[in-house]
Parts: structure tokens; C-alpha cells; sequence
């Protein structure tokens, strides 16, 4: 037995150790959307405001693309070789994409390289994304103790949560210690510097995880061939995943990473409102999930997925339509903590139900890949969309009927997989 498995580690470390990673990627992944508007300026530059805005969301979508890649190349290598190593490797990927964001000088000095490396440290990112949130949620699941998975598998969401607000308190403290002209030249790089340090640190904590016991105790770990084959299989099973989470990834970067450009660009708030509304959103969200996991471990997964997605249908427009009608910090901040319950909630049934409903041989693949999806096709371009609608359709609220549709496709998915009209095939 090696050294990695060798010491037995408690629940709470664990827990720590395996989404410490979740924390630096989700961590990158927000300041790219918290500091659009100066990334637009320092790599996208234009005469339209609008026009370098959709250049840098179009960009941060283009990660998302590279999800699904990632999520069968790297989930098939999870699910062959090991949880523990492919969450380091993972981790060594997103590290690169991270540093290439962070360093790379701007378009005034360095002329199309800059835009065009920033691209490719956001495709590094997605790759390793496609399988990170899949690799920790079925960690969890694994490691859980038996009847708690609900709790345990929330904390994949939680370690976000974290990240939202350590992002959102350091650009407070930028914008309240420095001066708008210094943050909008270089001030706005600080924090994925200091992501660049922390990663050593979370490199060292993931090293010392220790592989599950269920995994240990497969006695067949499938080929690759045999992966692919049994995603074919089951492809509907995979595709009704995708629907269930593109709930869940269309309403969490629409209260989290679009949250400040909406607040700054569209209701005219200070970019000060929007990092303390998007700090609260995160607590919100970090008391949600875990609670919601946790009562999903007692009452069942689909009566909370069902009624969360439901609310999210019907709510969803009528709120922000009030927002915009009435734009201050105060409802801004009252309509995104009832976003965030909806999303909190429905979340924390949902990324638990997803490790069950996949089979067991293809487990950490067949997450990934629905994940992936719901986020390369809706989610991830939640910002690209938003800002598109507003412009063409000249109704501020219009990112409402994007998220609603993202809340019917969830209760759908709901019934469709808890009625057993789509089921597992072996």
C-alpha cells in the first residue's frame, strides 16, 4: 500500500483537502468576471464599450467550451487510474492557465498576443474545469458516511461559495485603498497574482489526499474503449444530467460572476454595491447548500429539485423586472439573496442526485461530461447571453427569462428521471 493511502484522515480534512482545488479554480474563474470591464479595456480594447464587453464574455464563455473534452480525456483517466491523481493533475493544468492570465502583458504592449494568449489560458482553465467539479462531487460521494452523502457532496458547491467571497471582499478592499485609474491600469491584476501564490500552497494539500475506498475496492477498472461505450449507452441519461444542471450553472453565474458588470453597467450601481451584494450572495449561498444537502439526505433529492426549479420558472423574470424598475443597493441586494436561495437549494439536492443517477463504472465521466455540458452550452455564456439580450431586446430584466428557461429545463430533467422514463443501461 502506498504512502498516499497509508494514514487514515478525518472526515473534516478530507472534506478540506479535496476542494481546496475547487476553491483556486472557481476562485480564477469569478475574477475574470468581476474585473470584465478592465479586461475588456487591457486586452479587448474598442471604440463600443458593448463591443469589448462581448469580446471578453465571448472569451470567458470559450473556457467553457473545452469542457466536455476535458471532461472525457480526464474523466476517463479518474475513472481508470484514480480519484487522487487526476485531482492533481487537474490541478496542474488549471495552475498554468492561471499564470497565463495573470501575466500576460496587455494589447497596448504586446499588440493580438495578448488577446490571443489570454484565450488560451482560459481553454487551458476549462480543460481541467470539465472534470474538477465532477472528480471532487464524486470524491465526496465516495468518502461520505452512509445516509449523509446530501451533506457531504454539498461542500463540492460550498468550497465555490468561499471563493466568491474571498474574490469579492479583496476587490472591496482595492476599490476602497486605491484609485479608480490605478485599479483600471494594473490594480486589477493583484488578485490573480495572488491566486498564482496561493496555488503552491493547495498543490501540497492535494498531494496528501488518499484515494477512496470504493474505488480501491473495484475489482474492474474499465478501459477507455469501454468508458465510451457505456456513455453511448446511457446517453440520455447523460443528456437529462445536463438538463438538470443547467439550472444550477445558468442562475450561479448569473448571481455570482455577471452580478457586478449588472450592477455597474446596467443599474448604474458603484462597482463597491456590487462586490459587497456578490460577497453577501456568497454567504448566502455557502448557508444554503449544505442545509438543503443535508435535508435532501431525509426527504429525498427530487420534492426540493422540483420545487426550487419550479419557483425559479415563475420567479425568475418578475423579480429582476422590479429590480430594474427600481434600481438601488437595497433591492439589488434583496433580489439576489432570493436568487441565491433558489439556486442554494435546488443545488444542494441536485450535484448529489447526479453521482447517483450515473453508473458506478463511468461515475466520475458521466458527471463530468453533463456538467460540462450544461456549462459549455448555457451556463458559461450566462454573461455572453445577458448582456446580448439587454442590448437586443433594450429590457434590462431580460437576463430573467434566461434563467427561468434554465428553471424549466431542471424540472423537466426532475421528472423525467425520478418518474423512471429515462433509466440506467448496462
Amino acid at each position: 500500500m502506498s504512502a498516499s493511502i497509508a494514514k487514515p484522515q478525518s472526515k473534516f480534512s478530507t472534506v478540506v483537502r479535496v476542494t481546496s482545488g475547487n476553491f483556486i479554480e472557481m476562485y480564477d474563474f469569478f475574477l475574470f468576471g468581476f474585473y470584465a470591464t478592465y479586461i475588456s479595456k487591457a486586452f479587448f480594447p474598442s471604440d463600443s464599450e458593448y463591443a469589448s464587453l462581448m469580446l471578453t464574455f465571448a472569451t470567458f464563455g470559450a473556457g467553457f467550451l473545452m469542457r466536455p473534452l476535458g471532461a472525457i480525456l480526464l474523466g476517463g483517466y479518474i475513472d481508470r487510474i484514480g480519484r487522487r491523481k487526476g485531482l492533481v493533475l487537474t490541478l496542474g493544468i488549471m495552475a498554468t492557465g492561471t499564470a497565463m492570465v495573470a501575466f500576460i502583458p496587455s494589447y497596448a504592449t504586446i499588440g493580438l498576443f495578448a488577446p490571443l494568449l489570454v484565450l488560451v489560458g482560459r481553454l487551458l482553465q476549462g480543460f481541467s474545469a470539465g472534470v474538477e467539479l465532477g472528480g471532487v462531487s464524486v470524491y465526496l460521494s465516495e468518502m461520505a458516511t452512509p445516509g449523509h452523502k446530501g451533506f457531504y457532496v454539498s461542500w463540492q458547491s460550498a468550497s465555490q461559495q468561499v471563493a466568491i467571497i474571498f474574490s469579492a471582499a479583496l476587490g472591496y478592499i482595492l476599490n476602497e485603498f486605491m484609485s479608480k485609474e490605478m485599479v483600471a491600469d494594473w490594480g486589477w491584476r493583484i488578485p490573480f497574482f495572488i491566486g498564482c501564490m496561493i496555488i503552491p500552497i493547495v498543490f501540497q494539500i492535494r498531494r496528501s489526499l488518499q484515494e477512496t475506498e470504493v474505488f480501491l475496492a473495484k475489482k474492474h477498472h474499465p478501459s477507455f474503449k469501454e468508458i465510451l461505450q457505456s456513455l453511448v449507452l446511457n446517453w440520455q441519461l447523460v443528456l437529462a444530467g445536463m438538463m438538470l444542471i443547467v439550472m444550477t450553472t445558468v442562475s450561479f453565474y448569473l448571481i455570482t460572476v455577471y452580478t457586478p458588470t449588472f450592477g455597474k453597467s446596467v443599474l448604474k450601481l458603484t462597482i463597491v454595491d456590487s462586490l459587497i451584494v456578490t460577497f453577501a450572495v456568497g454567504i448566502s449561498n455557502f448557508f444554503w447548500l449544505p442545509i438543503m444537502g443535508a435535508l435532501s439526505d431525509r426527504i429525498g433529492r427530487w420534492p426540493i429539485m422540483g420545487l426550487f426549479s419550479a419557483l425559479t420558472l415563475i420567479t425568475a423574470y418578475p423579480i429582476l423586472s422590479w429590480l430594474v424598475g427600481s434600481p438601488s443597493f437595497e433591492h439589488m441586494l434583496a433580489v439576489e439573496l432570493w436568487l441565491s436561495f433558489l439556486y442554494g437549494s435546488y443545488n444542494g439536492a441536485t450535484v448529489v442526485a447526479l453521482t447517483e443517477i450515473i453508473p458506478s463504472n463511468i461515475r466520475t465521466t458521466g458527471f463530468s461530461l453533463a456538467y460540462s455540458l450544461a456549462t459549455a452550452l448555457f451556463g458559461g455564456f450566462t454573461p455572453l447571453v445577458s448582456t446580448w439580450l439587454i442590448e437586443s431586446t433594450g429590457d434590462k430584466a431580460a437576463p430573467g427569462y434566461w434563467m427561468a428557461m434554465a428553471g424549466g429545463l431542471g424540472l423537466l430533467a426532475t421528472f423525467l428521471i425520478y418518474r423512471g422514463i429515462i433509466k440506467v443501461k448496462n
